[in-house]
Order: C-alpha cells, then sequence, then structure tokens
C-alpha cells in the first residue's frame, strides 16, 4: 500500500462521509488536490477534527493506491487563521474555486504560494478585492484558462471571447458586448496585477467573473450565493 508522509496542506472543503467519518479534498503544494476519508472525524472526542478545519495549516500524510486516499495523520503547523465577515465569505470563495477547478494531484506549487498569500491579506484586511483578483490571475494562468492580457494597445477597445481570447474592436461596442469590452489600458494593468486604480479593479473583477464562470461551465458558485444573500 502507498505510503506518502509530512505534506504542507490546507482544507478546502470537506463532508460527511457513512456514519462517523469526513471526506476532505486538501490542497498540497506537492501534490496539488488531493481527496482523502478522514476516519472517524465526526465521533465528538476525535482529536483529529480540530487539525481538518479551513484555514489551518497542516502537515498530512496518507495511503491508498486509488485516487482516494485515507488519511493517516494531521498536525496543524501553525495556529488557525481567523477570518470573519467578509473575509470569511472571500475566504470559502477561494477554497470553492480551488475545489471546483482543480484536478486531484495536479500539482500547482506557485498556486499554493499565492493561496497563502490571499489568506495573509484576508487577515490583513489592507486590500481584499485586489488580493482576490491577484489570485484569480494567477488561478486561471496556472490552469491555461487566461488569454494573452498583453501586447495590447492602451487606447484601444478589446472584445473579450472566453474561448478564443481578445477581438480588437474598429468602432464603438454594441450595447449588448459591453460587459464583455476592456480597454487595452486596463488589462496590461491586470497582467502586472497592478489594481491601484479603481476602474482597473472594477475591470479585473468584471474579467475574472467572465474567465471564471466560463471555466465553471456557468455552474453557479455556492459562495457567492451566499455574499449575494448577506
Amino acid at each position: 500500500m502507498a505510503l506518502t508522509d509530512q505534506q504542507a496542506a490546507y482544507v478546502l472543503h470537506s463532508r460527511p462521509y457513512r456514519d462517523t467519518s469526513l471526506l476532505v479534498d486538501f490542497f498540497t503544494l506537492e501534490h496539488g488536490k488531493v481527496p482523502a476519508v478522514v476516519q472517524g472525524a465526526r465521533r465528538p472526542n476525535s482529536k483529529i477534527r480540530a487539525s481538518v478545519q479551513p484555514f489551518v495549516p497542516i502537515q498530512i500524510a496518507w495511503r491508498g493506491r486509488n485516487e482516494l486516499k485515507t488519511l493517516t495523520q494531521a498536525e496543524p503547523v501553525a495556529a488557525m487563521m481567523f477570518l470573519k465577515g467578509d473575509a470569511l465569505l472571500c475566504g470559502l470563495y477561494v477554497n470553492e474555486l480551488l475545489a471546483r477547478t482543480l484536478q486531484p494531484f495536479d500539482a500547482h506549487p506557485q498556486l499554493y504560494v499565492y493561496y497563502q498569500y490571499v489568506l495573509n491579506e484576508l487577515i490583513s484586511g489592507n486590500d481584499i478585492q485586489g488580493a482576490l483578483r491577484t489570485f484569480e490571475h494567477r488561478l486561471l494562468n496556472d490552469l491555461g484558462h487566461l488569454p494573452d492580457l498583453s501586447n495590447k494597445q492602451p487606447d484601444k477597445i478589446y472584445l473579450l471571447n472566453p474561448e478564443q481570447g481578445f477581438v480588437t474592436l474598429n468602432g464603438a461596442p454594441e450595447e449588448k458586448e459591453r460587459r464583455r469590452c476592456f480597454y487595452g489600458w486596463q488589462l496590461l494593468a491586470i497582467s502586472s496585477d497592478n489594481y491601484e486604480d479603481v476602474s482597473v479593479k472594477r475591470a479585473s473583477k468584471r474579467l475574472m467573473r467572465l474567465l471564471i464562470d466560463h471555466l465553471l461551465g456557468y455552474k453557479p458558485l455556492r459562495s457567492r450565493e451566499l455574499f449575494q444573500k448577506m
């Protein structure tokens, strides 16, 4: 039976499994998303339950030759990151994005670093929107779903086709196209994650939503619905 030891990880999502266990999606530094059964985690006296919570940096180990692993160890390496209010909803959104878009055992070490970055920014609260846009940008780029944002002429208007990229418009966009239109200078700023300009931040949010919705097959995100209800 294959054994894996001491992997840096975070919990993305968990759900009940059988009578007393949990089925958990972990995001690991070296192996990407790892689905695993955490046996006995729902028992009242479970020692492992506190370690398999979102936003807790942990070291995990697992066994198993199939895609669904069995967790053998989970130990916190730092205190839980306490998120509340909008920051908590944003953290749930980031976790849901990763759980929905990553394929099991497809490693994304740079994205793992950006995940830690966005969690730290959610705690500090200095620029939550800028941190989210940076993370979405890096996620789409890592997954190969980010159209080319460079080599754009600042004063030109570009129309987004999520499957084919950007097309230069020679005239004013039609009403139905405006949501998918961006100035070249906005795309150049987004390409370098420069969100100091409010209009760039708004344009980036619109662009990332268009691309993420397409990536998800236009199936709604539960965390986004929570935002709307709040």
